[in-house]
């Protein structure tokens, strides 16, 4: 099936000249810190004939960044992890599935906005020159996309007041105004308020919300310094 869907999407790209969306990973992080899974790459590899950077050049990578204010299924993940966490063999069900997919279209989403980074074959060209070894030169194509998706991330008031209430300290207070910081506290409760455990650890999903908010801040800080 992965051969398959690679020798297709190679075909696309090449033979029709039209552009594919490729998720980065199976479903997004719960705790919105964004890795693209080197299992994808390996997939895109199967159907070249050349070498692995040569074969994934040929696809003419662009980095896309989408950014929500809020994430509609924010209270839906924060759950999640309190259910993973107090039962190690927790599973979603179908039904969970569809709730997510639902909330996830017609939840509220603030603002959005979209960033689609320069193609990547200047720089995978370089690392060809490194001699990498396999499972090391797949680590360096998945860490440049990323960094090229966290540096086109744009950042919205909330992220700025998680990382910072995260953390328990006021260094990005200029980026913010009170009202906010009260805002935002405010809709934090309110997601909190919607999740419906018998056991719920409100301190727990605070911590979850907050850190799937601060993330993207401290992801950019990092590809900006790289």
């Amino acid at each position: 099936v992965s051969r398959t869907l690679s020798a297709y999407i190679r075909h696309t790209i090449n033979e029709t000249k039209e552009s594919i969306w490729i998720a980065q990973r199976e479903g997004r992080a719960k705790d919105s810190n964004d890795r693209t899974q080197g299992s994808v790459l390996k997939m895109l590899n199967m159907s070249g004939d050349k070498d692995i950077v040569s074969n994934i050049m040929d696809l003419n990578i662009f980095p896309v960044a989408i950014s929500y204010e809020y994430d509609p299924c924010d209270f839906l993940k924060a759950k999640e992890l309190q259910q993973k966490r107090d039962d190690e063999h927790f599973q979603k069900s179908p039904e969970d599935d569809l709730i997510n997919m639902q909330t996830g279209l017609y939840g509220y989403k603030g603002r959005i906005h979209f960033q689609t980074s320069a193609c990547l074959n200047h720089e995978l060209d370089e690392l060809k020159e490194l001699n990498l070894p396999k499972c090391d030169l797949f680590t360096a194509i998945s860490e440049t996309i990323d960094r090229h998706i966290h540096s086109s991330y744009r950042l919205f008031a909330g992220n700025y007041v998680a990382c910072d209430l995260l953390m328990g300290d006021n260094r990005f207070t200029a980026e913010y105004t009170e009202e906010e910081k009260e805002h935002f506290e405010k809709y934090l409760e309110q997601q909190i308020a919607k999740v419906d455990l018998p056991n719920k650890d409100t301190a727990f999903l605070r911590h979850a919300l907050l850190t799937m908010y601060a993330n993207p801040l401290i992801n950019y800080l990092k590809a900006a310094k790289g």
